[in-house]
């Protein structure tokens, strides 16, 4: 299991330098700058924060800089926020983006599988098309329509639930943010799992269990549960991609002080700093993530060891 761990953390270190390339050549060719403002800087002003940044070296050099400083674990400076460097600001929204992000990840896995289930359970019957059609209602309006929709409906309408900020932190302000979050990831994760309940229920080991007069429940759940949570977990690998990477838009429109809204405000200022910086960090929480998932994928199916 050590072995083919360290194969596929072998593997991503190509992806890592490619992306990194990648991003910061595109913000450095991109027209415009971090001090072009409204109000233009003074040219001897301009000149001075360009050596302090190293924007006067030719563009090779500032990328080897970069590269050279990421390998010893820094992040650089903000070109913006001068008072907190590009690992200190992302220190400050990590914990918000782990909350909303951890209990969006895990209702998504909660939900989704007990709706498979169910779904299998009832297949073609009026509940699976019911509750199917409600499920996907989540996955085909896409987060940042179905945010003001969430906000107009719960927090203006009915006045249930706050329409955004983080608040004394209580899980009055987090419902909203993370079921919508959440919403398409229980979509795919449903449909994964009721199609791989199915196909398991039909094979041969299961019904031998069910010719021993066991019923639907120890038979899911003791038997079947494991081998149909193969195609799921080989998902939860890019779901926990597709939930850091719209945080984004619903820590931007909910008012939540996580990574995402940090992220987005200095793409707005071209601070390229703190954007490579939050790239950086999001594709070694996606490797991570992805990893840790390779190795579950691994244990329920020793074939995959072989690969």
């Amino acid at each position: 299991m050590l072995n083919y761990a360290f194969k596929r953390l072998i593997t991503t270190i190509p992806v890592v330098w490619i992306a990194i390339t990648v991003c910061f050549f595109i913000l450095r060719l991109a027209p415009g700058g971090p001090f072009d403002g409204e109000r233009p800087l003074p040219e001897a002003v301009k000149r001075n924060l360009a050596a302090f940044y190293n924007l006067d070296k030719p563009l090779v050099e500032q990328y080897l800089i970069y590269v050279g400083n990421v390998l010893r674990g820094d992040l650089g400076p903000s070109f913006v926020t001068q008072d907190f460097t590009v690992a200190e600001q992302i220190a400050i929204g990590l914990p918000y983006t782990i909350i909303v992000g951890g209990l969006a990840f895990a209702l998504a896995i909660i939900a989704g599988v007990l709706c498979g289930i169910f779904g299998a359970l009832k297949r073609n019957q009026l509940p699976d098309f019911v509750l199917g059609g409600i499920i996907l209602s989540g996955l085909v309006l896409p987060n940042f329509l179905l945010a003001p929709v969430f906000q107009l409906i719960f927090g203006l309408e009915l006045n249930w639930l706050p329409v955004g900020g983080w608040g004394d932190g209580s899980i009055r302000y987090l419902i909203l943010p993370v079921c919508v979050l959440a919403l398409p990831h229980i979509a795919r994760i449903s449909r994964l799992m009721r199609g791989s309940m199915i196909e398991v229920l039909g094979t041969n080991f299961i019904r031998t269990a069910r010719s021993k007069g066991l019923n639907d429940t120890p038979v899911v759940w003791r038997h079947a549960l494991k081998p149909a949570l193969t195609p799921v977990v080989s998902y939860l690998g890019p779901a926990a991609g597709y939930l850091l990477t719209g945080s984004l838009v619903v820590e931007t429109i909910f008012g939540i002080p996580g990574i995402g809204r940090y992220f987005i405000n200095a793409a707005l200022n071209r601070d390229y700093g703190m954007v490579l910086g939050t790239v950086i960090f999001y594709m070694v929480l996606i490797i991570v993530l992805n990893l840790i998932v390779d190795v579950i994928y691994a244990w329920l199916d020793p074939r995959v060891r072989s690969q």
